[in-house]
């Protein structure tokens, strides 16, 4: 079986990473999973604390009720012939008319015979030794069989008597039970279909929040696929801003794309001369070959570095956002050019700001500058003065020197590769060349213009400064 078939049978059985919408790791589904874990503990916690506040008012309303009767009974009752206690008329629910009617009374007094209600039949209540019930003591009995009760006990000193009657009343607690049990039931049965309701809105907030994030992503699959060029406009102002720095991040890429094609034809056409040279003079076996390959490599070479200066500009450009400062790059510059025209007695002067800072890459800076120092020093006389200053955002940088300076007409034609007006001194013309298209790259600009103190040229560079 063929390498490649394998390989691609090989890949074909890997598993792939789940997309789409629930995808696991895609913002919906953690947005969903933040929810429900927000959404879920605080419905438990709410349930919780609901269910204590509305079972205890349950409970608090059934104790009210039974010490309701037990205050009935009490005002009720009054002193019979023998000292016992009796009830002058009976109270008004009916259940304490009906046997084991699961609602009672009793009044106890240490000796006797309680008096019980009708409810109570052939049984007593049994009851407690308490402190203090004067204002109720409410407890759970279990001194019935199958029939848990809930009692409240009243101490009282009737009129007349000598001794404390202890009056209870006592309900079958399994009616609280069943409210309890109901309202449970409606509590949690309501906070479960509020929770589901809660993550169904959260599931469907995230898909349609994040749906133009989807559709930001179908576009650029269409401008990968060459269907579309850019992004369309038409999203909330949320996804708008993302969008705008996708479009101009497109452009740029067009832009670098356009300028890489205009360097290599300009690269290609620039070589092509030289080469036309040397082969003309390698068919022709010229006697001076040795020194028209030398010429001509060195004028490629100098292409060359010109394409490679732009490229590495435009790189660093759109890769960092580097900082250098202006005047030890002018200093070091300054050293190294006045020793190499020594012979000649060149003699570079600095004034001005020693604080600006280039915001680019110091290798650029140090491009542009030495170009122009070194065609100042070539150029001039043998005196030349550096001026650096700024502008809002700016810095700039002026050279002037002695020489004889160029004509307004001839300026501009400078900037263009291979341009000399001195051909009998050396250089390439790519100078001037190469410091326009690093400056513009950087948002600068290069002009040519006179010197009015040393009346030779004054070149202005203007770069962007560091915030």
């Amino acid at each position: 079986m063929p390498a490649d078939r394998q390989s691609r049978r090989e890949r074909s059985r890997e598993p792939r990473p789940r997309s789409g919408v629930f995808a696991r790791g895609s913002l919906t589904y953690r947005m969903i999973g933040l929810a429900a874990a927000w959404i879920i503990p605080l419905l438990v916690i709410g349930g919780f604390a609901l269910d204590e506040v509305l079972s205890g008012a349950i409970r608090r309303n059934f104790d009210e009720q039974l010490n309701y009767a037990a205050t009935a009974l009490i005002a009720t009752a009054e002193i019979g012939p023998g000292g016992e206690a009796r009830s002058s008329r009976a109270l008004s629910d009916q259940r304490f008319l009906e046997p084991y009617s699961g609602l009672y009374w009793q009044v106890s007094v240490a000796g006797e015979e309680p008096f019980r209600s009708r409810s109570l039949w052939d049984r007593a209540l049994p009851w407690k030794a308490h402190d203090d019930c004067s204002a109720g003591c409410f407890y759970n009995s279990e001194g019935f069989k199958d029939e848990p009760l809930r009692v409240v006990e009243r101490d009282a000193l009737l009129p007349g008597a000598k001794t404390v009657f202890h009056f209870q009343v006592a309900q079958v607690s399994r009616d609280l039970d069943l409210q309890v049990a109901a309202l449970r039931d409606t509590l949690w049965w309501s906070l479960s279909l509020l929770g589901l309701g809660l993550l169904i809105l959260a599931a469907l907030q995230s898909t349609y929040g994040l749906w133009p994030l989807r559709k930001v992503s179908r576009a650029i699959a269409a401008i990968r696929s060459g269907s579309a060029t850019r992004v369309p406009d038409a999203f909330p102002p949320e996804i708008r801003p993302l969008v705008t720095e996708i479009n101009d991040l497109l452009d740029d890429n067009a832009k670098q794309a356009d300028a890489a094609k205009l360097h290599a034809g300009n690269l290609a056409h620039a070589l092509k001369t030289p080469m036309s040279v040397l082969l003309g003079a390698a068919r022709e076996n010229a006697h001076d070959l040795a020194q028209l390959v030398a010429s001509q490599t060195a004028i490629m070479q100098r292409h060359v570095d010109h394409q490679l200066a732009r490229a590495r500009a435009a790189g660093r450009r759109t890769a960092s956002a580097s900082r250098a400062e202006l005047w030890p790059s002018l200093e070091a510059l300054v050293r190294t050019l006045t020793r190499i025209h020594a012979a000649r007695g060149v003699v570079i002067d600095l004034a001005g700001r020693r604080d600006l800072v280039f915001c680019g890459e110091r290798q650029d800076l140090e491009e542009m500058l030495g170009n122009l120092l070194d065609n100042a020093a070539i150029y001039g006389g043998g005196r030349v003065f550096v001026t650096a200053s700024a502008e809002p955002g700016k810095i700039v940088v002026t050279i002037e020197d002695d020489g004889p300076g160029i004509a307004e007409a001839d300026r501009e034609a400078l900037f263009e590769r291979g341009a000399r007006l001195d051909t009998g001194k050396p250089g390439t013309g790519l100078g001037l060349a190469i410091v326009r298209d690093v400056a513009e790259i950087y948002g600068g600009t290069v002009v040519l213009g006179a010197s009015e103190d040393l009346g030779g040229v004054a070149v202005t560079l203007t770069l962007p400064a560091a915030g």
